[in-house]
C-alpha cells in the first residue's frame, strides 16, 4: 500500500531513485496518468533546456529549440522502442513493444528531469559568453558551447539508463542480460537520437544564417562530423 501511495504522489522520486519495486508495475500496465506525467516531464525539462540552447542565437531561435529538443526525445524514444523490442529478445531478454516503449520513455523522463535542471547553468554559460559572430573570440565560444551540449545531454541520457539497470534485471534475472540490453539502449540512443538533432537543426544557431526552423540541406552531411570539427577548433588543430 505504501510504495503505490509513493508512485502515485511522487512519481519522479519513483523514477530518479531506479527502485524496481516502485517502476516495475509502470511496464506491467498501460496507465494514462503515469504515461501522460512522463511527456509532461519530457516537454517541460527538454524543452526549458532548449531554450537556454537557443537564447545565444536569439529569443525566436530559442523558441524554435523549445519546440524541437522534446521532439526529438519523443522521436527517439519510439524509434528505439521499436528497435528494442525486436533486440531484446535476441539479447535474453523477453520484453513486449509496450513494455520497451514505457521503459524507454521513463528513462528519457529522468533525462529530461536531469537536462531541466541543468537549464539554469546552460542560460548562465550564454548569457556570459561573447555575443554571436564572426571574431575569433565568438568561434571559439561557439565550439566550447557546442561540445558542453554533448557532455551534458551525454551525461543526461547514460544517468537515466543506468538508473534503470535494476529494472532490466528484475526482467532478466542476470546482470550480463541486463548489461547486453542497456548497452545496446544506449547506442540506439547514440546513433538514432543525435542523427535526428543533426536533421532538426539548427539549435545554436549560426551568425552567417538567418533564424529558421529547419535548414533547406537537413539531411546533408551528419552530426559526428560537426562534432570531431568543433573539437579541432577547440584544439586549434584545425588548419
Amino acid at each position: 500500500m505504501t510504495e503505490s501511495i509513493q508512485i502515485e504522489t511522487t512519481p519522479l522520486r519513483a523514477l530518479l531513485g531506479g527502485e524496481p519495486a516502485l517502476i516495475r508495475p509502470w511496464t506491467d500496465s498501460w496507465h494514462p496518468r503515469r504515461i501522460s506525467f512522463c511527456l509532461a516531464t519530457i516537454l517541460a525539462g527538454a524543452g526549458l533546456y532548449g531554450a537556454a540552447m537557443g537564447y545565444w542565437r536569439s529569443p525566436q531561435q530559442a523558441c524554435y529549440v523549445a519546440i524541437k529538443f522534446p521532439l526529438i526525445i519523443l522521436l527517439t524514444t519510439l524509434g528505439n522502442a521499436l528497435l528494442n523490442a525486436m533486440l531484446a529478445p535476441l539479447l535474453g531478454l523477453n520484453l513486449r513493444f509496450r513494455q520497451s516503449l514505457v521503459a524507454i520513455l521513463m528513462s528519457f523522463t529522468i533525462a529530461s528531469a536531469i537536462l531541466g535542471s541543468f537549464s539554469p547553468l546552460i542560460a548562465f554559460l550564454v548569457w556570459n559568453s561573447p555575443p554571436m559572430g564572426t571574431s575569433p573570440a565568438a568561434a571559439q565560444a561557439y565550439a566550447v558551447i557546442q561540445l558542453t551540449h554533448v557532455l551534458v545531454i551525454a551525461f543526461a541520457g547514460v544517468t537515466a539508463n543506468l538508473r534503470l539497470m535494476q529494472l532490466l534485471r528484475t526482467f532478466s534475472g542476470q546482470v550480463r542480460i541486463a548489461r547486453r540490453v542497456l548497452f545496446a539502449w544506449l547506442i540506439g540512443n547514440l546513433f538514432l537520437g543525435s542523427q535526428l538533432s543533426w536533421i532538426l537543426r539548427p539549435f545554436i544557431g549560426s551568425p552567417g544564417l538567418p533564424v529558421e526552423f529547419l535548414r533547406p540541406n537537413a539531411f546533408h552531411g551528419n552530426f559526428f562530423e560537426t562534432v570531431f570539427n568543433s573539437l579541432l577548433q577547440i584544439l586549434k588543430l584545425n588548419p
